[in-house]
């Protein structure tokens, strides 16, 4: 082992340099992957629900009113006859994949009933990465 071995600082810099471009070529594309995932599962768990409220509407005859909300998929509301659920696999309401609450609004504006997630800003309106993402528009 001579006074020679190792790295010079300048080649440590020059490695850290080229590493550094590597994470800001890549790190963005991964973290649009990432949010279109989001907006991917979002839309799925909407589906779900539709097809859960589908179910709720053959067994009671009627949709569950917005005060019901989604919950009345896992729990029986008062008053509805012929419920036979719970109509979801796990037993509760999951929130969007931002973790906000789904909204639902029966009867909806765009159908007989309106599901929708805010995106990640959780709040109406939003960027074209947070916009809305709902049972009524095709994506």
């Amino acid at each position: 082992m001579g006074a020679e071995d190792g790295f010079t600082l300048v080649e440590i810099l020059v490695v850290i340099t080229i590493i550094g471009l590597i994470m800001g070529l890549v790190g963005p594309r991964v973290l649009n992957y990432l949010s279109e995932s989001k907006v991917k599962a979002a839309t799925i768990q909407i589906q779900s629900f539709a097809g859960s409220l589908d179910l709720f509407y053959l067994d009671a005859g009627r949709y569950p009113t917005t005060a019901e909300g989604l919950a009345a998929l896992t729990q029986r509301p008062a008053g509805a006859t012929g419920w036979n659920g719970p109509y979801l696999k796990n037993g509760s309401v999951p929130n969007d994949p931002w973790g906000h609450p789904y909204i639902y609004r029966s009867p909806g504006q765009h159908g007989p009933y309106d599901i929708a997630s805010n995106g990640s800003s959780g709040q109406e309106g939003g960027t074209a990465s947070a916009a809305a993402i709902t049972s009524w528009a095709k994506r």
